[in-house]
């Protein structure tokens, strides 16, 4: 009985997989099916477009003056003209296109949810007994405050320390004293930054570590299935919570739990006036640092490849999705035991284009490896760690920590079920191809 269950699952899969394909077929087929030759002709408007408005953004971050201003006028145009060429041809042919495009989703991610799988084993553990948490009030807009997190916490017999906006604090110091006088459980509730600090003081010293999610955007507690629209619900791992072994990375000698960026990023949020000013400060310095007229010459190591010069780096602890625009930026593990590495090197406006057409594009670097190590021509180098502006001494050596954190979350959190995988179009063929069980559940196909 249980073969036939699991072997009915396999042609499940199996079909839902060749659905998608002839979902995404149809999709590129029914504009050309509809516009005939018309159609070819639209399908290679839009191509050109892409080009165009590819090209376009590269002017207008890497050139100054006139020119500047009139590349942004053509990468705003072209798109718009290109939505309202193809809406005034195709008619009925567009809506049902898009809704082909979403059905070759939905199948794809249905069929590849058994193929592996992306959740860490989880722990159920006992409610701590001497909590202490540092939240930041300033984080995501004041979430501390209009959450009331602190009183929701020492309900829940939580010691809470409140960050003073107008004197700095050594969070780092503060989390050492807490383990210091008896600590069970460590937690932060504020952005990347500071839950990185506090997170590699309870892995020193082996205790579990408590993400409240009140900052900006939260990658890490988005990756962990954490709600980051309700930080009070993370409150609920002090009760109801299970525990998480996962990665942590470091910069040097400083840790972070999602990336640590050289390049052009890096230097541009170590400018006084990013944090008022963010898209002028970046369109003043942008053009010099792609250019290579400011700012240091780079070289990362990673395993056997090597990048030479590239305009930026970003190392991740765990490598984020790349290959799926419908989950880019996010991670699948938090437990791979390796860093990833995304390398990008643009100096001309063909380039930028072979970004969005090349599956493959020379100019972007894709890798992971347990060590990388960054180079500048000066002395030091700067570092955007977690969204924090650093400068540390050059070389970095950028290192992973397998299964160093145990993180405490609510038993019941939005991301725990249903993690859509990687739209694979490579596995998603094999697996339609597959006969019988080599469609299993648990095997890469």
């Amino acid at each position: 009985m249980i073969d036939d269950v699991s072997g009915r699952s396999y042609r499940t899969q199996r079909w839902a997989a060749r659905a998608a394909l002839a979902a995404a077929g149809l999709a590129v087929l029914v504009p050309l099916w509809y516009g005939g030759l018309e159609g070819v002709v639209l399908l290679m408007a839009g191509a050109v477009g892409l080009v165009v408005t590819a090209a376009a953004v590269w002017w207008t971050v890497s050139l100054r003056g006139p020119l500047r201003w009139v590349a942004a006028l053509v990468a705003l145009v072209v798109p718009a003209c290109l939505v309202a060429l193809f809406a005034a041809t195709v008619f009925w042919a567009l809506p049902l296109t898009l809704a082909l495009g979403g059905l070759a989703v939905w199948c794809g991610r249905y069929a590849l949810r058994g193929t592996g799988s992306n959740r860490v084993k989880e722990r159920r553990c006992p409610p701590p007994k001497r909590p202490f948490l540092i939240m930041n009030p300033r984080s995501g807009g004041g979430k501390v405050v209009r959450y009331g997190l602190r009183e929701r916490a020492e309900q829940l017999g939580a010691r809470v320390v409140v960050l003073d906006p107008e004197r700095p604090q050594d969070v780092t110091a503060l989390a050492r004293a807490a383990v210091a006088d008896g600590a069970d459980l460590l937690g932060a509730a504020g952005g990347d930054g500071t839950q990185a600090l506090v997170a590699a003081v309870a892995a020193e010293h082996g205790l579990p570590f408590l993400v409240i999610s009140a900052g900006t955007r939260n990658h890490f507690a988005l990756d962990l299935g954490l709600d980051r629209d309700d930080p009070a619900a993370c409150l609920d791992a002090l009760t109801d919570g299970v525990e998480l072994r996962v990665d942590l990375g470091f910069a040097g000698d400083r840790p972070f739990v999602n990336n640590a960026s050289f390049g052009a990023y890096a230097a541009i949020v170590q400018s006084p006036s990013y944090r008022d000013d963010k898209l002028g400060t970046s369109l003043e310095l942008l053009p010099d640092l792609l250019t290579g007229r400011q700012g240091p010459r780079l070289t990362a190591r990673a395993g056997e490849v090597a990048l030479d010069a590239p305009q930026a780096v970003l190392v991740s602890n765990n490598p984020y999705r790349t290959g799926d625009p419908f989950g880019f930026g996010r991670r699948d593990r938090l437990d791979t035991g390796v860093l990833g590495v995304l390398g990008i090197r643009v100096e001309s406006a063909a380039e930028a284009a072979a970004l969005i057409l090349d599956p493959a594009p020379a100019a972007l670097t894709v890798h992971t490896a347990p060590e990388v190590v960054v180079e500048s021509d000066r002395a030091e180098v700067e570092v955007g760690l977690d969204g924090e502006a650093l400068v540390l001494p050059s070389p970095v050596r950028c290192r992973v920590a397998p299964g160093a954190l145990s993180v405490r979350v609510p038993r019941k959190r939005p991301g725990r079920a249903g993690r859509e995988p990687s739209l694979d179009w490579r596995r998603l063929r094999k697996l339609a191809a597959a006969v019988g069980r080599t469609a299993a559940p648990g095997r890469r196909v």
